[in-house]
Parts: structure tokens; C-alpha cells; sequence
């Protein structure tokens, strides 16, 4: 793919004003089509944080999802309980710091009138010290409690798609259990390449994808990100990042090309060529004085700097001035 490339950037170095090229020979990529499967750069689970009784499910397969989206609610009654339960007792303790502070302010204008010893004081502020703890510690433990209530909601732990429900409404779940699987929104490109050409295949190297695979007339590219090291039966398994991807189903097929090493071609721009009778020819010449030469039309050889990039196997030198006709 990078001869291709190569090629396309000389071809404009040889260009020139209306609508004319010079041909020049170069190297270009031998194209291997292998089949990729459309993959999430990883799948996540969003998990329950509490046991309990899924009352509430908000997602369906497909949905797309953003971080931090209630997915589902998990109820437990038991919580409910501990909640009423925890309110009686603040009540009860609240009362009790009222009086001891009641107690406290009697007992030290008592005190300062001499009316009782000082040690009565210390002992009611002592009293109150410990009502307060007491409050205090009960109010943190209803936290606690509160906590887990809104634990009960499940969120999305990344922006993505939701592949899978695991559970349905009503389900009994433990904390941890899984709720939905998400693939998160940035897809990849998964090659398995025949091993006889993995010699040819390394990071950066480019990759086409027809544009009849994306239901579009122009071709897209992408680059190798990662060779695995290890064989799989008979095949490297490879990944590529290709723009446009999220709009496919994870798993899917698509038909992609590869370099399978390198040979010299003309590769020009598909407007130069002109059909007549079911034979391609080229105009070379001057433009208003040009000789329609009969060509054999190769493979289209689409680049991201020539989208209508085409391979002529002969009719063409170098050299040769070409007139779009």
C-alpha cells in the first residue's frame, strides 16, 4: 500500500495544467483480499454493586450507552428496613441530646451560683459529649445505608453498545454479578492474514476496505496496528483501525486488502482512460493533438490521494503524455 501511495505522489509531481500527466512507472502494493471482523477494542461488563432484586432494566440489546448511564435498579428490602430502623434510632438519640443538653445548661447556672459542686458539671457535660458521639455515629451509619441504596443503581462504565443482557426484570442478583455486557464504542478491524504472507505484514502498514462494504463508491483506509506474534491455525491474526467502523454490528465480515509485497506498475487516474466499442484507450499528445492508443485495463488501484486510482498492464510508456479526453 505505501507503493501505491508512493506512485500517486510522483504522478502529481508529473502533472501539469489542463487536464494532462505524464506517465512515469513506480512500485506499488501487491493487494491480497482477506476477510476482518468488525470487533470493540474491549467489552466490559457492567456489573451489580449489591445483591438484591433487579425492579428496574432501562437497556436493550443494541442501545448505545454513555458512561455513566443508569442501566438497571437493584432493590433489597432489607435496606428499606435497616433504613426505618436506623431513623427510629436517630429520633431517639436526637432526644436524648436535647435533654442532655438541657441538663448541662441547668446544671452550670447551678454551678456558678455555688449551688452545686463543680463536679456535677463536668459529669453533665460528659453526658452530653457522649449523646452527640452517639448521634453522630448513628447519622454515619444511615450513610452508609443511603450508599447502598443508590449502589442499587447499575451504571455504564464506558460510552459504547450494549451486546448482551444477562439478567431480566425480576432477576435475583449477587453483588458482582453481571448485569449487561458493552462494547465500547471504538471498533477495530481483526485481520487473519495466511502465513505465507506474513512476511509482508507489519505495524503501519495501510489497508483498503471497499467502499461496497460501507455502502459508499469510494474505498476507505486504514493502518495495522498490531501484529500478533502467534500463529493460529495457518493465519496472523492482525488489528487495523479504519475510520467509519462503529456504524457496523460487532462480528461482522468485511472483505479487506492488504500489501502482499511490491511490483512495478503504471497506475493513473481512471478519468484518462476512455471506452469505445468495449476498448479502452488513452490520449497522449498535446492537449488538441492527440493519438488515441489502445490500453489493457488492469485492477483499480484506489489510494487516499487517488480515489479513482487504475492499473494499466500495457499500452503505456514511460514517459508518455497523457490528455484526458
Amino acid at each position: 500500500m505505501g507503493g501505491i501511495v508512493a506512485a500517486m505522489l510522483m504522478g502529481a509531481a508529473a502533472a501539469h495544467p489542463a487536464g494532462t500527466l505524464t506517465v512515469a512507472e513506480s512500485k506499488i502494493s501487491d493487494e491480497k483480499a482477506v476477510f476482518a471482523t468488525v470487533e470493540s477494542i474491549s467489552v466490559v461488563p457492567a456489573r451489580a454493586r449489591i445483591g438484591g432484586t433487579v425492579i428496574a432494566l432501562k437497556v436493550r440489546e443494541g442501545d448505545s450507552v454513555s458512561r455513566g448511564q443508569e442501566i438497571a435498579t437493584i432493590g433489597d428490602d432489607k435496606l428499606t428496613l435497616q433504613m426505618n430502623s436506623l431513623d427510629a434510632q436517630i429520633q431517639a438519640l436526637q432526644a436524648q441530646a436535647s435533654q442532655a443538653q438541657i441538663d448541662y445548661d441547668r446544671t452550670s447556672g447551678l454551678v456558678e451560683r455555688g449551688t452545686l459542686p463543680r463536679t456535677k458539671l463536668d459529669e453533665a457535660r460528659t453526658a452530653l459529649n457522649v449523646a452527640e458521639n452517639n448521634l453522630r455515629a448513628k447519622t454515619a451509619e444511615r450513610s452508609v445505608v443511603q450508599q447502598q441504596f443508590k449502589e442499587g443503581r447499575v451504571l455504564s462504565p464506558d460510552d459504547g453498545r450494549v451486546l448482551k443482557k444477562m439478567i431480566t426484570l425480576g432477576s435475583v442478583v449477587l453483588q458482582g454479578d453481571p448485569i449487561v455486557t458493552i462494547a465500547q464504542q471504538h471498533y477495530k478491524l481483526r485481520l487473519r492474514v495466511p502465513e505465507r504472507h506474513a512476511r509482508f505484514l507489519k505495524a503501519g502498514d495501510k489497508v483498503r476496505v471497499d467502499g461496497s462494504e460501507f455502502g459508499d463508491h469510494l474505498a476507505k483506509f486504514g493502518t495495522i496496528d498490531l501484529v500478533y506474534p502467534q500463529i493460529e491455525d495457518g493465519r496472523v491474526v492482525a488489528d487495523a483501525t479504519v475510520e467509519g467502523l462503529p456504524q457496523y454490528f460487532v462480528g461482522d465480515r468485511l472483505r479487506v486488502w492488504i500489501s502482499g509485497g511490491e511490483r512495478d506498475a503504471f497506475v493513473i487516474p481512471a478519468k484518462f482512460v476512455s471506452t469505445e466499442f468495449g476498448i479502452d484507450y488513452v490520449h497522449i499528445g498535446e492537449p488538441g493533438k492527440t493519438v488515441a492508443v489502445p490500453v489493457q485495463r488492469g485492477r483499480e488501484h484506489p489510494t487516499e490521494m487517488m480515489p479513482n486510482g487504475l492499473e494499466i498492464l500495457s499500452g503505456l510508456r514511460n514517459g508518455d503524455r497523457l490528455v484526458q479526453p
